[in-house]
């Protein structure tokens, strides 16, 4: 007779009210919890001392949690979760995994770090110049803390908002981050939870909030147990560019949607920041009554009391429901990125092309579009009942980013790539713009250092990685094959290093001249645009003239007059001239003739008062 299987500790309820992740009790000890539904034991391997290592058998609560008291542990005491064959497995809502995501997690007091912002409440967003960067690459140490000695050049630029591309652990040493595992812990290579909450407490103290990526769409390829003991984490139904998506309307969904909502209050709560930015937010496939993006919004802003803190989506459709302002100028989500204005790229960087090219008059139509409107897709960008609702501040607009720039086959930036009197005259435009600006780590100085792709897997997904990396620039790029041979090896360590910025460059009087230019193009906007913002028409009108020459208005409310850009993003003289009386002169970048017309490469903004 066969010996019967034991069941699994599951009744398929899957209703627990409990929460993820340990508990650190008042008394002393700590509540270690894991959800295995498919687990029929799980026990916790607690290490109270080098080579002192226990196995405990956990409690089954009957649906799908596993839990047990363990009275002499505390901070800093190191554990994993051990299943019915051997396998030893991390907390996957573990606050710190000191030995990568292999290794043992770590119990964290989260209470013990002295925050000195008690009277930060954030900004409000229309004052937002967001500056994305990656933490490791951002200064020659890498860490939380080195990134604090740069903050001062940031509030002199003008930036009010560090953007930190993801941070949560990662297999490997080096990674742009968004193939995460463990999405409660900051990756080790950048240091400690209180690391991080010491940088964010010093961005308070200069008015400079902290938003942080996370992707709640997919995990990493390397170093996640969940479907071990939790297969059903990921939908049957619903596919992602990279795997399966993860499971938020189907059996066992509401432990999945559980696990993410109470990630993102955990970074709001524990860590103060002032908001998250969610990476491909369009592949968080929810068929269920409420969306999960809905769910986060609630839970998000529930837990920031009476703080500002916002929500940012990148997604490729159109979602105006969810940055619609109520009555209060309140809205689930704060603003999108704005990919439609990656177009200045393709016109800046064409170089001599020729003008009457039907495609460069195509992509001239869609930037202005982008610059006036906001984002857009196959649905109207302002149809009449969302004119009212959804302002312009609710797209982030910007040059450079990890992707546009790390997507490139050698991570080059646009300085490398397009003349200097271009580079300005995009900047000048985006900078300028009645929407949020967002800049890329050194772009403010020109940095010469690239910022290419970067990972650190191993054994055989270290080679699909290459491979895969050489397919997408085949195909998306157009890249030969000579040119591939010449890419940098995306596991390489070279690779990651050289995307370090090199501060030393801030000698040079060509970087010190553009760092220059970058202030005061955020000066005007701090004291010409930002007391527009909150009076401008939602959306703006365009007029397309040639080729890479148009202009944009928006309308100032109550009479108040109307914001007027005009743009040659070419290489010749525009023909067209400007109004007999443009208005006060915001900024000129490039030339501009005795009849008003724009000189190649040029920008000008204008600000014409109703008469």
């Amino acid at each position: 007779m066969s010996k019967a299987m034991p069941e699994p500790c599951d009744d398929g309820g899957a209703t627990s009210q409990g929460r993820w992740g340990p508990e650190l009790l008042a008394e002393g000890g700590v509540i270690f919890r894991l959800f295995a539904p498919a687990a029929p034991s799980v026990r916790v391997a607690v290490e109270n001392a080098p080579g002192d290592r226990d196995e405990l058998e956990m409690q089954c609560r009957g649906d799908g949690w596993y839990e047990l008291t363990v009275d002499d542990a505390g901070p800093g005491a190191r554990y994993r979760f051990v299943l019915p064959d051997g396998t030893r497995v991390p907390d996957p809502a573990s606050c710190y995994a000191p030995l990568g995501v292999d290794g043992p997690s770590e119990v964290v007091d989260l209470d013990v770090f002295q925050w000195s912002d008690a009277e930060w409440r954030g900004l409000p967003w229309n004052e937002a110049v967001l500056y994305e960067l990656h933490v490791g690459a951002f200064t020659p140490e890498g860490t939380f803390r080195a990134a604090i000695g740069k903050l001062d050049h940031l509030k002199d630029l003008g930036v009010t908002a560090l953007e930190l591309m993801c941070i949560c652990a990662f297999a490997g040493q080096r990674s742009w981050g968004y193939d995460g595992v463990q999405i409660y812990a900051p990756n080790s290579t950048y240091g400690q939870p209180d690391d991080l909450k010491a940088l964010i407490d010093a961005a308070h103290a200069r008015g400079i909030m902290v938003i942080l990526d996370v992707v709640y769409n997919h995990f990493g390829p390397e170093g996640n147990f969940i479907p071990r003991y939790f297969p059903q984490i990921f939908s049957e139904t619903h596919k992602t560019a990279w795997g399966p998506g993860l499971n938020f309307d189907g059996p066992y969904s509401y432990e999945v949607r559980k696990f993410i909502a109470q990630n993102a209050v955990y970074w709001t709560r524990e860590f103060h920041v002032d908001g998250l930015r969610l990476d491909a937010s369009h592949a968080m496939i929810d068929t269920s009554p409420h969306h999960i993006l809905n769910e986060i919004a609630e839970r998000v802003h529930e837990a920031a009391g009476n703080r500002h803190v916002h929500l940012v989506l990148e997604n490729e459709k159109n979602i105006a429901p969810l940055l619609k302002r109520d009555a209060r100028g309140h809205a689930p989500y704060t603003a999108q990125w704005n990919h439609s204005v990656d177009h200045m790229l393709g016109l800046t960087m064409s170089g001599d092309r020729d003008p009457a090219d039907p495609s460069r008059r195509h992509e001239t139509e869609e930037l202005a579009r982008a610059l006036a409107e906001g984002f857009f897709s196959s649905e109207p960008s302002c149809p009449p009942n969302e004119q009212i609702s959804v302002p312009t501040t609710a797209f982030i607009s910007f040059i450079q980013t990890h992707d546009l720039v790390g997507n490139r086959v050698f991570g080059e930036r646009i300085d490398q790539l397009a003349p200097p009197e271009a580079v300005r005259a995009v900047a000048a435009i985006y900078l300028l713009l009645p929407q949020i600006p967002m800049l890329f780590m050194g772009e403010e100085w020109a940095a010469d250092t690239p910022f290419p792709f970067f990972s650190d897997y191993g054994g055989e997904l270290a080679e699909a990685v290459r491979r895969g990396r050489a397919k997408q620039l085949a195909q998306a790029g157009h890249v030969d094959e000579e040119t591939l041979r010449r890419a940098p090896d995306p596991q390489a360590e070279a690779t990651f290093l050289s995307a370090k910025l090199r501060w030393e460059e801030l000698n040079d009087p060509h970087h010190a001249a553009q760092l220059k230019w970058y202030r005061r193009a955020l000066a005007v906007r701090r004291e010409h645009i930002l007391p527009l913002l909150h009076r401008l028409e939602p959306c703006g009108t365009y007029r397309v003239h040639s080729a890479g020459q148009f202009e944009c208005e928006w309308a100032v409310s109550n009479n108040g007059g109307r914001l007027r850009l005009q743009a040659n993003l070419s290489a010749l003289a525009s023909d067209a001239s400007a109004p007999a009386d443009p208005g006060e002169v915001l900024w000129l970048e490039g030339a501009q003739s005795e009849t008003g017309a724009l000189g190649p490469w040029s920008a000008l903004w204008t600000l014409e008062s109703e008469r």
